[in-house]
């Protein structure tokens, strides 16, 4: 498809010749491309359009580019040099950022030895200038039929001494950056959509509201037929004229801006939940990327559940500047309503991980009506969008709903806690009823969690540090477990993003830890957990959900949410140690129930006659007898408990597990893709992704090297959260 910018140049001819990739830097390695100096390293960068780590470099395509700013370092120096090719095309186009330094920092176009083409970055050299990669286009029409080669130099050591370079192609078709574009609509309906490419550039969009800016987004405008479209809801601006502005636009990307359009659907709408590796047991969002869950609270018989969003693209890419705040509610912890996003990111930065309360004492002074308000409390992470500008910093805000979340306002205080180190963030909020105060947990820098008493959450008072040896990186979480359900010997857990935690005593102010940090996850498909806050006394449990790390590639939608579980602690043979199990809420999901007690499992594979599908709750207790190894295949993936050096195995993934009295117990939620495994009563937690043939949905038994019997097994058939 040739976009309308460039309608006139085919308007009397055959169709333009296909584009010739000179390179993509996609590969690992710069392949026959040759390396001078240290500045570009042995390959090419890694990151995404907006948050990547050397440079915040944006607006490149894919995952690769070549990038001179190593470590944030401008003094390494170099040459990358392409292998010779011919010239066929009239424009060689390509994306640059960096340095505005002709000779010194730039990317040259080699004939015969000799530069006859050059371009340098955006910044000026005055020091000023932008992140971002622009395109170039060399016009190489007398030049048909050369040999020539691209050089790319950085030769500067001093601030802008470097260059971002990335999809260097031969066209016909000139590559234009297209300034100041900006379209006005009337908010009429209840969306705007976006038509999405995820191998598109990404582009920074602003939407302006009453002649204000509300919105900063990243979208991956499609440069063709889009892959799928994305949407804001635009309730809160229902019937307002809105402008939507992009500072710069490919001219190949011209066509979808100006499809963006206010519309009562979405293209895909009628296929939401239904499609091919939609997670059928686990939330996931309707549209965009997720990962953790954020401001988990129980109110008015509504579990809400807020996680980081990135509603307008597949992948991460663009995370960092969309972070946002999605929101979803259940009842009963199994279905769940997607409400919308709640929190947006705004000049401070984009909306990072923090946690939530129900304000039972006012004590913000934010109720208006008789219900308590519900607060959230986040990081506003600044410099990660462009929004909030280079130099700003991590902070911490809060924001406040009066009508059971469906609307939340920003504290007009905000940031309620300033920077304190590098990116301090994921604020963990606590009652503490001996002296009726908010104590807040914080993470700061190498590896270092915070712990703070606030009595309204504006104005926080440190406390103490708490050096967790490399355990926490992120995410803290802190709470209290009664050791084996006895409520007068409790002890306080502490733990981070990857779920290793101590087990210790908290004192409103200080955490001590009784020993060293303990492995809680064992799987592949597990990050960032968080408990529920307010869960009411005659209820009682620790529920805790985390962020199930699970690809959905060639889907509207990506990762997911994993099964709410309860914590508990119990003394073992190790010491104390945390168990998990899934809620008892996932009954609501039975269908039909296969039980079979004291089966004998001859050594080979013994099938569950008349049992099939993609979604279970398998229970087994298995007896070892005699076998080296046994378990369960699921939909043609072997769960394989191997007796030797008891360990459970599935996949890549292992846990140790020790039979008792010659038996071991599991239990597997099976979804379309993932198994979460819950083994010796919850001992072991081992959360995996499943990737089994679409075809295949059969359960068997199994034993190798020996028999094993199957002292019970019961086996229900579930049905779909969203039916």
């Amino acid at each position: 498809m040739i976009p309308a910018a460039f309608a006139a140049f085919a308007a009397f001819g055959a169709p333009q010749a296909e584009d010739i990739l000179i390179a993509d830097f996609e590969a690992r390695d710069y392949g026959d491309w040759t390396v001078e100096g240290e500045a570009f390293g042995r390959g090419p960068a890694g990151g995404n359009p907006h948050g990547q780590a050397e440079g915040n470099a944006f607006n490149f395509q894919g995952r690769g580019l070549v990038n001179s700013y190593r470590g944030g370092d401008n003094k390494p120096t170099g040459i990358l040099t392409s292998p010779e090719f011919t010239i066929e095309r009239s424009y060689i186009n390509l994306l640059v950022g960096g340095g505005d330094f002709d000779g010194v920092t730039c990317v040259n176009l080699l004939v015969e030895g000799d530069t006859v083409r050059t371009a340098t970055g955006p910044s000026r050299k005055d020091g000023a200038g932008s992140k971002e990669l622009l395109w170039h286009a060399w016009d190489v029409g007398e030049l048909r039929g050369k040999t020539a080669r691209i050089q790319i130099v950085d030769n500067r050591q001093d601030e802008w001494g470097h260059i971002t370079v990335d999809h260097i192609v031969q066209s016909e078709q000139q590559a234009q950056n297209l300034l100041g574009i900006a379209r006005d609509f009337v908010l009429d309906d209840k969306y705007l959509i976006f038509p999405v490419d995820d191998d598109s550039p990404s582009q920074v969009l602003d939407i302006m509201v009453d002649g204000e800016q509300v919105l900063q987004l990243g979208v991956e405008l499609a440069t063709g037929d889009a892959d799928y479209w994305v949407f804001l809801d635009t309730a809160k601006y229902a019937g307002k004229k809105a402008t939507l502005r992009a500072e710069r636009l490919p001219s190949m990307q011209l066509d979808s801006f100006f499809a963006i359009r206010v519309d009562s659907t979405y293209p895909g709408k009628a296929e939401l939940y239904m499609e091919k590796l939609r997670p059928q047991l686990h939330f996931s969002s309707k549209r965009g990327w997720n990962n953790d869950p954020n401001g988990l609270m129980y109110y008015g018989g509504e579990y809400h559940l807020f996680y980081q969003h990135n509603p307008y693209g597949w992948d991460s890419s663009l995370n960092d500047i969309n972070k946002t705040w999605g929101h979803a509610v259940s009842a009963d912890l199994v279905h769940w309503e997607e409400l919308g996003d709640a929190l947006f990111p705004d000049e401070y930065g984009t909306m990072y991980s923090g946690s939530g309360v129900v304000d039972w004492n006012n004590t913000t002074g934010f109720q208006t009506g008789e219900e308590p308000p519900l607060i959230a409390i986040y990081t506003s992470a600044g410099e990660t969008n462009p929004w909030s500008g280079v130099g700003s910093r991590f902070t911490q805000g809060i924001a406040y709903s009066n009508d059971r979340g469906r609307t939340w306002t920003k504290y007009e205080g905000n940031p309620v806690q300033g920077h304190l180190s590098g990116m301090n963030r994921d604020p963990k909020v606590i009652w503490w009823e001996e002296t009726n105060e908010w104590v807040i947990v914080l993470f700061l820098t190498d590896s270092r969690v915070a712990f703070f008493r606030s009595k309204d959450l504006k104005r926080w008072e440190q406390q103490s540090v708490f050096p967790s040896s490399g355990t926490i990186r992120d995410c803290p979480e802190l709470f209290q477990l009664a050791v084996d359900g006895d409520e007068d010997n409790t002890k306080w857990i502490l733990h981070g993003g990857y779920g290793e935690y101590f087990v210790g005593n908290f004192d409103g102010s200080k955490y001590t830890r009784d020993g060293e940090a303990i492995r809680y996850n064992y799987g592949n498909c597990f990050y960032a957990p968080q408990n529920f806050s307010d869960i009411p006394d005659d209820d009682g449990r620790r529920i805790q959900i985390a962020w199930g790390t699970n690809p959905s590639p060639g889907m509207p939608f990506n990762q997911m949410m994993n099964i709410p579980v309860v914590l508990t602690l119990h003394s073992t043979e190790d010491g104390l140690r945390m168990f998990a199990n899934p809620v008892d809420e996932i009954e609501k999901l039975y269908l039909e129930e296969h039980e079979w007690k004291d089966l004998a499992i001859p050594a080979g594979v013994l099938p569950t006659p008349g049992v099939e599908g993609e979604l279970f709750d398998i229970e087994a207790e298995l007896v070892v007898g005699d076998a080296e190894e046994l378990g369960l295949v699921i939909r043609g993936q072997e769960l394989i408990y191997r007796v030797e050096d008891e360990q459970l195995v599935f996949g890549e993934e292992r846990a140790p597990l020790k039979a008792v009295d010659g038996r071991i117990s599991l239990r597997c939620i099976v979804d379309r893709t993932s198994i979460e495994i819950f083994a010796n009563d919850g001992r072991v937690y081992m959360p995996c992704r499943l990737r089994a043939e679409d075809d295949d949905k059969s359960l068997a038994l199994f034993a190798r090297g020996g028999a094993a019997r199957a002292a019970s097994i019961q086996v229900r058939e579930l049905e779909s959260i969203w039916e």
